[in-house]
């Protein structure tokens, strides 16, 4: 009988360990799923950037100052005939 009952306390115990761990990972589980969610977001943004920085780069390598100021010129007068499009279409 007391051999029962031995057996029966190690398995209360067993049992109460087993709850405690499925309860960690379960923590455990949702911690990764965040950490992994918050990778994933800065893997985006990090992306982004690298994007932006390349466009910068090229920016700077391709245009010479000259040929800015004559994108800006060109792109000056590209609104300015859209505005004007856009002025007779509201008439």
């Amino acid at each position: 009988m007391q051999e029962l009952q031995l057996l029966n306390d190690k398995l209360d115990t067993l049992l109460k360990r087993y709850a405690l761990l499925q309860a960690e990972n379960k923590r455990l589980k949702e911690t990764v799923a965040e950490q992994t969610a918050s990778i994933q977001g800065l893997n985006v943004k990090l992306s982004d950037l690298e994007q932006e920085i390349v466009a910068v780069q090229i920016g700077k390598a391709v245009l010479t100052d000259e040929e800015r100021e004559k994108m800006k010129n060109h792109l000056g007068s590209v609104i300015g005939e859209i505005d004007k499009i856009l002025a007779t279409l509201n008439d």
